[in-house]
């Protein structure tokens, strides 16, 4: 069973396609140098099923976990679920874990009741997760009570233990749908950059706003209780926003933080990545930022990381294909990691992230509800 989502973007429609099955290992089409980073690699490989035993789809935030502690294990992977069984959006409860050999276990399951604190509207997992020293995992929650975005609320960040037990809740303070989060550590301390779509979209029906946010959140980390919010900086402002009846929400997506503290945001409205200078100083905000690129081979880019080069990686809502773009804005390479759907490749890729020593790119395949590594 299957449903197709679709996705309306400035130069591009894609459609968001979820169901099940399982993707064989294949070589990936590309046009890459190899001195580009994706271009050493030519391989697709599926890890693991991201479904869990309660049968929850619609993979869409990754997670690579950098330590042992409790019940995480270092180069594991954390997966966070958006849709439920029976595929309505903002419903998923779920984070899987799945070791790079591919066994996959329930990390946790996320229920109204094992809310300690606010979280407007429940639960409903998004692309926002990652981990804090300690192995705090912070995950993101824009629910819907029906699946559909008329009925979204304003969400949380979520903090659950090593353990996969939820034990604290971050709500207010300019959050509003966190849709995906980048991570720095510093120390004590971590920014939590979060990209939120939810400010004045529903009431705006369908209609596009520019509203759209980059919040940077300062947290102290601390081994045996939960982190502690210390400041929230909004250091993004004016993003493409748009509530869709199949798409669910259309707004800035995937962000990654570059060597040179500049922010990247995949505005997905717009078709393009933009960049936000000095993110993990910066007092104001830098509105939308600089257009870093546009066009070419994006097609409603989502999800996003930084290469170990410092490229700019982003996946197509639109066409299933990865995309890699230089700090000058010239896209050096793209390939397809996705070839199923109709068109071929719409709405499959979500969350992305580098494998550890750089062995490649993990990547979620909602159309097979499955984690792949391009290698």
């Amino acid at each position: 069973m299957s449903v197709i989502h679709r996705l309306v973007a400035t130069a591009a429609t894609a459609a968001l396609s979820v169901g099940a099955g399982f993707a064989m290992s294949a070589s990936a089409s590309a046009s890459a140098s190899p001195s580009t980073f994706i271009g050493q690699f030519s391989h697709l490989k599926t890890i693991a099923s991201t479904v869990p035993g309660n049968g929850d789809v619609n993979p869409y935030g990754i997670a690579v976990v950098g330590l042992n502690r409790g019940r995480l294990h270092r180069g594991d992977i954390l997966v966070s679920n958006f849709n439920n069984k029976a595929n309505l959006q903002g419903t998923g409860t779920t984070i899987v874990q799945v070791s790079p050999g591919g066994h996959q276990t329930l990390f946790a399951r996320i229920t109204r009741s094992d809310l300690t604190g606010r979280c407007p509207g429940g639960v409903g997992l998004t692309t926002a997760l990652g981990v804090l020293r300690g192995g705090w995992v912070v995950v993101g929650s824009t629910p819907s009570k029906n699946g559909m975005a008329a009925t979204a609320k304003a969400g949380c960040l979520i903090v659950l233990n090593s353990n996969g037990i939820v034990r604290e809740t971050i709500s207010g303070n300019g959050i509003n749908g966190p849709w995906d989060m980048a991570v720095l550590r510093k120390g004590l301390n971590a920014d939590l950059f979060v990209t939120n779509v939810l400010n004045g979209t529903v009431a705006a029906k369908g209609a596009v706003v520019d509203k759209g946010t980059v919040l940077r959140l300062l947290v102290r980390t601390y081994w045996n209780s939960p982190p502690k919010l210390i400041a929230v900086t909004r250091i993004g402002s004016g993003f493409s926003e748009q509530t869709n009846a199949s798409a669910f929400i259309i707004g800035p997506t995937g962000v990654g933080l570059d060597s040179n503290g500049t922010l990247y945001v995949a505005d997905t409205g717009e078709n393009r990545i933009t960049g936000i200078p000095y993110a993990a100083t910066r007092t104001s905000s830098a509105g939308t930022g600089f257009v870093l690129t546009s066009g070419g081979r994006l097609n409603a880019p989502l999800g996003l990381a930084i290469a170990p080069n410092g490229d700019v990686l982003t996946v197509n809502g639109g066409d299933g294909r990865i995309v890699e773009t230089t700090t000058a804005g010239a896209q050096v390479a793209h390939r397809f990691l996705d070839h199923s759907g109709s068109p071929p490749g719409s709405g499959a890729l979500f969350g992305l992230a580098v494998a550890p020593r750089d062995g490649g790119v993990y990547y979620v395949d909602d159309a097979t509800n499955t984690l792949r590594l391009l290698h």
